[in-house]
């Protein structure tokens, strides 16, 4: 199929007036053809890719099942997002052997029409608990590579982000041997600023969830959001649902990091898409109420209930430029996941994953292998 009078995001994070080709699912050229489908001006980016959610249609990747699986990635075709690593909870290993095993089997089967899974972000057990937020506390362990090992065997390789606290005992040295399977996140953690560069040191490059879930960065005690500032082969994640960061902390970190670092995740839960009520995140209960889904505290947030089309849509609403929310959205977490000659980009070669936007922004087609998502 041929496309032409379009506004195309490119890979030097800038659109460009011109046109497209696929064919059987790839993009095969960059060239504008007479005989092709008019956009009309639209605007084209790649599909967006979240490496850093929990669920939504009620259904939680840890214990959903595969008919959860379906159902939320049915639910993220809908919404643009169309790669995915779905993250798994701080629960026992038998429970994420299967919901891994899971993930295996609807990666193998790929159904047509929904958004592809490209990995697992194993958040959890290896965290503080000091800083354990919505994590069950009775679950929480030390570094133990070996049950990673066995964890990622019944993935078939997809774990491609782990979370780890650096200060737990053996954190560096499973850095040091993680790195080399998948990117290494420091995540819910009360390191200060030397045991965290000691974990970048070590090989982790990315920060899950940045200030949420650490100290925070203070003028003498900067902590691991200083740290990964001054590590420049550091990515971090930042979740802009309007709800875990205020809109000047977004500006902020894109003037601190630059959009070649920042990842933005939608840190979504089964109750995104749902009315509000009461639903399950990792085996606790969460309450949904006025837009925010919290604990039975009241207070703690465990997580979010806006996907990341949404959370991208709330950047841009900021004052973030349009060019750098796209590229924290789609060509960012693919380098994360270590699929960036797949996906997160349009350009000839890559998987013909794509949206058509209007001026504003607003999602209006979205395309999956070059197939409209109906």
């Amino acid at each position: 199929m041929n496309y032409k009078n379009a506004w195309i995001y490119g890979e030097d994070f800038t659109f460009h007036k011109g046109g497209f080709t696929v064919a059987n699912g790839i993009f095969t050229s960059m060239e504008e053809k007479d005989d092709a489908v008019d956009l009309h001006e639209s605007y084209v980016i790649p599909g967006l890719i979240d490496i850093h959610f929990h669920g939504n249609s009620g259904f939680d990747f840890s214990t959903g099942g595969l008919e959860g699986l379906h159902r939320i990635a049915s639910y993220l075709a809908e919404h643009g997002i169309t790669s995915f690593a779905p993250a798994s909870m701080t629960l026992p290993e038998e429970t994420l052997k299967k919901a891994y095993e899971h993930a295996v089997q609807f990666r193998n089967r790929q159904p047509e029409g929904l958004a592809r899974l490209m990995g697992i972000n194993m958040e959890g057990p290896f965290f503080s608990h000091e800083k354990k937020g919505a994590q069950a506390e009775e679950h929480l362990i030390l570094p133990d590579y070996d049950m990673f090992l066995r964890l990622n065997q019944a993935a078939d390789g997809l774990i491609k982000v782990v979370c780890i606290a650096p200060e737990l005992s053996g954190a560096l040295e499973f850095i040091k041997k993680a790195k080399d399977i998948c990117t290494v996140s420091l995540a819910h953690s009360t390191a200060d600023y030397e045991t965290a560069k000691k974990g970048f040191e070590a090989g982790a490059t990315q920060v899950t969830h940045l200030f949420n879930a650490m100290p925070p960065f203070l003028h003498r005690a900067p902590g691991i959001v200083g740290a990964a500032r001054d590590a420049e082969q550091v990515s971090v994640e930042l979740i802009c649902d309007g709800a875990h960061l205020h809109e000047s902390v977004i500006r902020a970190a894109f003037a601190m990091f630059t959009a070649h670092r920042i990842i933005l995740v939608s840190d979504s839960l089964s109750a995104c898409g749902m009315p509000e009520g009461v639903y399950e995140s990792g085996g606790q209960k969460i309450y949904m109420k006025n837009g925010a889904a919290v604990l039975e505290d009241g207070i703690t947030f465990a997580g979010s209930t806006k996907d990341l089309f949404e959370c991208m849509q709330m950047a841009v609403s900021f004052g973030i430029r349009p060019e750098d929310a796209i590229r924290a959205a789609t060509i960012n977490p693919a380098r994360a996941l270590g699929v960036q000659d797949r996906v997160g980009s349009i350009s000839s070669g890559k998987q013909a994953d794509f949206l058509i936007c209007d001026k504003e922004f607003r999602l209006r087609e979205c395309y999956i292998g070059g197939t409209l998502v109906s």
